[in-house]
């Protein structure tokens, strides 16, 4: 009881400073202590939640008081803090675009020594889905590369390293591009993602297939802004049917090579689970990491396995097959 006690408390006395003090309570981890009923372990968080809703329901009477909080997964938050009169505005801060990347890189590189051949916006091109703490660390790993290609050079017994070794020292593109190989978006960690040297050379004919892939695909991502002109939509999928040994997959992996864009391959084994609607959560877990990482290319390996045809033999008696279908859809 005393833990429970002390929980609750800690919750209420904050609440009490917003109260009298009206200032901005900031959770950034509203997951993990406000989950949801159904996945309540102990007694203690879920007196924790009905504490807060308490609170959160005080808080009506008094205008001047604004409650911010933060999640990097809304859909695992308790129901109830989502409903009107609590945190019933909800921004997706998302990842930064192109030029925010830029911004975020000329942040970090300011007072660093760059070579000329560094260009800080084909970076910021091609680090799709990157976000800032993933740049900073990109930064971070371009100076270390080029540190490590002057330690013989370094007196580590010395007081101070040498000038003229100090004014040799600066990052390179290439540095930059080791930096960014080892670096995966934070968005994409908890998922496999996949790096490919295969481009379109190393795939003998398909000339008509790569033709059609680089209209399809290519064209949208490399060159957005011919179809905003024109006034259409770019197909968002691509279905490829041949027989087994052909090589669809390799090039499904050429694409996303030659478009510079983040690849999750996906297989049946990945979506299915045992328990009630976690099968359709994963399937939502899938495109909301890809919305994150974009422009990303989802690869579902074997969709006749995934996407089972209604009524058919291969659908299972739980209805598990049709639930996907449904989400697949949605």
């Amino acid at each position: 009881m005393e833990c429970i006690s002390r929980d609750e408390e800690k919750v209420r006395s904050d609440g009490q400073d917003m109260i009298y003090i009206l200032v901005i309570l900031l959770s950034t981890t509203l997951h993990v202590w406000t989950p949801k009923r159904e996945k309540i372990h102990t007694e203690v968080e879920g007196r924790v939640i009905s504490q807060l809703l308490t609170l959160m329901d005080s808080l009506k009477a008094h205008a001047q008081v604004v409650v911010i909080a933060a999640t990097k997964s809304p859909d695992s938050v308790d129901p109830a803090l989502r409903c009107f009169g609590r945190l019933d505005s909800e921004i997706d801060v998302g990842v930064p675009n192109e030029l925010g990347r830029l911004e975020i890189l000329r942040i970090h590189t300011r007072n660093m020594r760059l070579s000329e051949d560094v260009d800080l916006k084909r970076v910021s091109k091609n680090t799709q889905g990157i976000v800032g703490t993933d740049l900073g660390a990109v930064c971070t790993e371009a100076a270390l590369q080029c540190i490590r290609e002057r330690m013989d050079l370094i007196d580590l017994e010395g007081e101070a390293i040498d000038t003229g070794v100090l004014n040799s020292m600066k990052v390179t593109n290439e540095h930059f591009k080791v930096a960014l190989d080892a670096t995966n978006p934070s968005a994409l960690r908890e998922m496999v993602v996949e790096i490919f040297k295969v481009s379109w050379a190393d795939i003998g004919g398909r000339q008509g297939v790569k033709w059609e892939l680089q209209e399809t695909v290519h064209y949208p991502v490399e060159h957005p802004e011919l179809f905003e002109m024109v006034g259409i939509s770019p197909s968002r999928g691509v279905l490829f049917y041949v027989p087994p040994g052909c090589g669809k997959t390799l090039l499904a992996k050429a694409n996303a090579n030659e478009c510079k864009t983040n690849f999750i391959s996906i297989k049946r084994p990945e979506l299915l689970t045992m328990w009630f609607g976690e099968s359709e959560a994963n399937v939502r877990k899938v495109f909301e990491k890809a919305h994150q990482a974009a422009p990303c290319i989802i690869f579902f390996d074997d969709l006749d396995s995934i996407a089972v045809k209604r009524g058919s033999s291969l659908s299972d008696a739980g209805g598990t097959a049709d639930h996907i279908l449904n989400q697949l859809l949605t």
